[in-house]
């Protein structure tokens, strides 16, 4: 058989030891900061129902979805008539019954309407897992990434919306980045904007067009907008408002006169306001005026958000988001349970990892397996060590005896490329007396303990 060139799916990665090391960094901040605000940790399928998923993402969301192939003969479904149309849309359901999942969102949404009668609300969950997307890679974006969410549902408090801003900025802080926006906006305010130019029916079109600005720019907005169906003297109310400039609390009094004849745009306001009142009221006035940004081009195209959006950016390297979410107060409806709001946030960690490996924000790599490594001189040494390596481990310290009776230097070549930061050499002389030379490789220096003082300085 010939042999086969490995290679990578595009958009996909390994992770090397060090590498892994790097992101459980990311990961375990950010469960640190998750479970301080109360939200306990969950996990669903790698992939659902396709059902399950489509719909929910809009028109340019449901072309990303992976779609999976049924098992066996899956094109015996396919009728010929099917065929001759040449449109996919019509057979791929018959071909394909499951997907793998786009995001954790819709899952979770799903999850909360099977377990609903188990849960108690409002429910906080947390969820740390990877999710696929049919997008064109480059950098910062891949087609199999890790999402982090934290989600509430059952509560229509805003308080939960002021409360994702505090745990962006911590996990943020914490994490080692100092400059970055934590954007706010509200789809209420999306729709007023529609309401009044007149075309309410046009909010996803107006919406999946904006969001793409920091893409295309303003020309290439409007032109996308023309095609969508929006007259150049719809363009004439919009373009100021895309355009609209100064601090956040400029901007929400600017709306306020824009939308005053839109009953639900001013609903949006009032509700940006409250989020800002609450982070007020908890001394954060500060985070409001350097790190808060309202930005009215904020859309998040994701057609399940119904309320505040979020979007987060760095300010110190060239990144998309690293981050975002919003409010959707009609998504487990889809799935039968009518009238339970929720929020959420997520944060990019593969993009805060590129981030952080740029700014080189990383800890120190600590990724050795083990604290220490015993040297294999030969086999009766070997045989000698090994209860020793057992009363270790039950000790709960990590060590381990090199495999094999090789020469010394390549046996301390192996604990130097894994970090590992102490070798016990334990020699003929060294068992007949009891006492064994630990070497700590940083300094090379050399100290001599029995099996006690041992575990006593491994185990401090």
């Amino acid at each position: 058989m010939a042999s086969i060139k490995p290679s990578l799916a595009k958009g996909t990665r390994d992770f090397s030891p060090v590498e892994m090391d790097k992101r459980n960094h990311i990961f375990n901040t950010l469960r640190g900061v998750f479970k301080k605000y109360g939200y306990n940790e969950i996990q669903t399928p790698s992939f659902e129902n396709l059902q399950t998923l489509t719909g929910k993402y809009g028109e340019e969301g449901d072309k990303l979805i992976f779609k999976i192939l049924n098992s066996g003969d899956f094109l015996r479904k396919v009728s010929e008539d099917m065929w001759a149309g040449r449109d996919s849309n019509v057979w791929v359901p018959t071909i394909s019954e499951k997907a793998l999942r786009y995001d954790l969102t819709v899952p979770f949404a799903r999850y909360v309407v099977m377990h609903q009668h188990e849960i108690t609300m409002p429910f906080k969950r947390f969820q740390i897992q990877p999710v696929w997307r049919a997008d064109r890679p480059q950098r910062g974006r891949y087609r199999e990434f890790y999402q982090c969410d934290v989600d509430v549902v059952g509560s229509p408090s805003l308080l939960n919306e002021a409360e994702f801003v505090l745990i962006y900025a911590e996990a943020l802080q914490l994490l080692g980045l100092k400059d970055f926006n934590i954007k706010l906006n509200n789809r209420k305010i999306l729709s007023g904007i529609a309401e009044i130019i007149g075309k309410p029916t046009l909010l996803v079109d107006m919406t999946v067009a904006i969001d793409k600005l920091d893409k295309i720019g303003l020309d290439g907005v409007n032109k996308e907008l023309r095609e969508r169906g929006f007259t150049e003297t719809d363009l004439s109310i919009l373009q100021p408002i895309i355009e609209m400039s100064g601090s956040s609390m400029e901007k929400i009094a600017a709306m306020k006169t824009v939308l005053v004849d839109s009953a639900i745009g001013m609903e949006g306001v009032r509700e940006i306001e409250s989020v800002f009142d609450y982070l007020r009221q908890m001394g954060q006035a500060t985070l409001l005026e350097k790190v808060v940004e309202v930005d009215i081009t904020l859309a998040r195209g994701l057609n399940y958000y119904t309320g505040c959006i979020f979007e987060v950016k760095t300010n110190e390297v060239k990144m998309g988001s690293i981050g975002g979410g919003g409010r959707y107060d009609d998504l487990t409806g889809m799935f039968g349970l009518q009238n339970l709001t929720g929020v959420g946030i997520s944060f990019g960690a593969d993009r805060i990892y590129d981030v952080l490996e740029e700014l080189n924000l990383f800890p120190e790599s600590q990724s050795a397996s083990s604290v220490m490594l015993i040297a294999n001189f030969d086999k009766a040494t070997e045989s000698s060590t090994l209860p020793l390596l057992c009363r270790l481990r039950q000790a709960g310290i990590a060590v381990e005896l090199y495999p094999e009776p090789v020469k010394l230097k390549k046996q301390m070549s192996y604990a130097d490329a894994k970090h590992i930061p102490y070798v016990l050499l334990v020699g003929e002389e060294e068992v007949k007396s009891g006492r064994f030379t630990l070497k700590t490789m940083h300094t090379g220096e050399q100290q001599h303990l029995n099996e006690e003082e041992l575990l006593g300085f491994l185990g401090s």
